[in-house]
């Protein structure tokens, strides 16, 4: 006798060596597994992420493997360090010249609330001008950090509906930014 338990099949299984599912899910699964994020770095978050990438830490193992510096090859930005009032228009042209679907990472202190640059010419917060899909603290965050919301993103990403960003409530989301 064997101690080896069989459990029932989950919903959706047609027959031997098939699983049926939606096609939402599948291409959220795609999706989650090759992001290419582009990295807008300002300060010493980059450093950081650069380490992150590095063969250490190896953000590529996620599906990162390309980084792109073009935004209209993108679908992530990861922006990292402190955003001047002055660079705000230049990181939301490049929020807007992504295509759809597109997520945001704010890395960092500086770029999640202005960190220790209360000033008149740091903006608060990159949720000022572009919306933020996940914050990661720290100043800077260490790689693990990195790494857990890279893995936030990709859970968010798996999950989503391919009809969401045609829904209203996205719809008013962008609005809100000024963004049609």
């Amino acid at each position: 006798m064997s101690d080896i338990q069989i459990v029932n099949a989950p919903a959706g299984v047609e027959g031997t060596g098939f699983f049926a599912t939606s096609l939402d899910k599948a291409v959220g699964l795609a999706r989650a597994n090759s992001l290419w994020p582009l990295p807008f770095a300002t300060s010493c978050c980059g450093i950081e992420f650069m380490a992150t990438m590095a063969s250490h830490y190896d953000l590529a193992r996620f599906g990162a493997e390309r980084l792109s510096f073009s935004p209209r090859q993108a679908d992530l930005l990861m922006v990292m360090g402190t955003i001047a009032k002055k660079m705000g228009p230049v990181l939301r042209q490049v929020y807007l010249q992504m295509a759809e679907p597109r997520w945001v990472l704010a890395m960092g202190a500086c770029a999640s609330s202005g960190g220790i640059f209360d000033s008149y010419s740091v903006l608060q917060g990159i949720d000022e001008i572009i919306p933020v899909d996940v914050y990661i603290p720290g100043c800077p965050p260490r790689p693990e950090a990195v790494i857990d919301g890279f893995m936030r993103i990709q859970d968010l990403v798996k999950t989503e509906s391919t009809r969401r960003r045609n829904t209203p409530e996205y719809q008013k989301l962008l609005a809100s930014y000024g963004i049609q």
